[in-house]
């Protein structure tokens, strides 16, 4: 029997953050049968944009009836209808695609400065305390740049409450109903930026309730306060790590880093020594296959994962 939908805001249950999954999606089935679900599972796939419905391998892993929310379907149907939500959203787009640019600017700046320190040969002292100002200044311009991101959503969102939108509300009304008739959610991976928007968008998980949730890679990072997109060997560009936006802030206090062992080099003790210390507080959590974290209620349960260390190494087998 399922839970009826409820009115709290957000995953009340257990949230299982996970790695890629590379050989099918056994995993995912592991964990609903862990977990005990019994029912059937909603699906959110925006992730994988047009191809968001090619769900037949993961529906066929889990073992289970499955519902797919079908987000960025939703969505081109929303802005097919709805001329000015689409403008203004256009719009928000570019501001901050360009607020992303020129803050990559800054950032590839300060980048550039930090690593010319780091092989000056002067007293170790000197050194170290120039090395804490790069990351100073790094911390200062991520934070800068999310307050700013911050603004424009704010200013959209009292704008045009996009929810109420007639465009909008019906299909927030079938989501919710969807929901409410599964036993579990479950987040794919994909594009990072796609699936953030319309989750907010849609209020998506806004009456989760007690239902568990688990996501991978993508899925993961959306959950979390800050998404940092990171590759030490990017297809193109300078490998430069930056912060991007907001997350849902579900599960707070941590980085996912999915894929660490095919984006990070860590043989560059210095870039990951620097890394770890722009993002502090947080911890910076390794999400490769096998990776698996617990939050319930905003707080680690259970981890088994490595993170990134000041002393910039990858330590395996961390728990809280």
């Amino acid at each position: 029997m399922t839970e009826p939908v409820t009115k709290r805001q957000g995953p009340a249950g257990p949230v299982v953050l996970l790695g890629p999954q590379r050989d099918g999606y056994g995993e995912i089935r592991e964990v609903l049968d862990r977990l005990e679900v019994d029912g059937p599972v909603a699906l959110l796939t925006a992730g994988w944009q047009e191809n968001e419905h090619e769900d037949g391998a993961l529906s066929d892993a889990v073992a289970r009836p499955t519902v797919n929310l079908r987000l960025h379907a939703r969505s081109e149907q929303v802005y097919t209808e709805d001329d000015a939500l689409l403008l203004a959203t256009r719009e928000r787009q570019r501001h901050l695609r360009h607020l992303q640019e020129f803050y990559r600017i800054r950032l590839d700046a300060i980048d550039d400065a930090a690593r010319a320190i780091t092989v000056r040969h002067v007293p170790l002292e000197l050194l170290d305390e120039q090395r804490q100002i790069s990351v100073a200044e790094m911390r200062h311009l991520d934070r800068d740049h999310l307050e700013r991101c911050r603004a424009v959503h704010a200013r959209f969102e009292a704008q045009w409450n996009p929810g109420r939108r007639p465009s909008v509300a019906p299909h927030r009304e079938e989501i919710d109903a969807s929901i409410g008739s599964a036993a579990a959610v479950v987040i794919a991976g994909g594009h990072v930026m796609s699936l953030l928007n319309r989750i907010r968008l849609f209020g998506a998980l806004d009456r989760v309730g007690t239902r568990p949730v688990i996501a991978w890679s993508a899925g993961a990072m959306v959950l979390t306060e800050r998404v940092v997109l990171f590759h030490d060997a990017p297809p193109f560009g300078k490998n430069l790590a930056q912060v991007v936006a907001e997350g849902l802030a579900v599960c707070p206090g941590i980085v996912a880093m999915p894929d660490v062992v095919g984006r990070v080099n860590v043989e560059d003790m210095e870039g990951m020594r620097r890394y770890v210390q722009r993002l502090m507080p947080d911890q910076c959590v390794a999400l490769d296959p096998g990776s698996r974290v617990v939050f319930r209620e905003g707080r680690i349960e259970e981890m088994t994962t490595s993170r990134l260390t000041v002393e910039g190494i990858v330590a395996a087998g961390w728990r809280p």
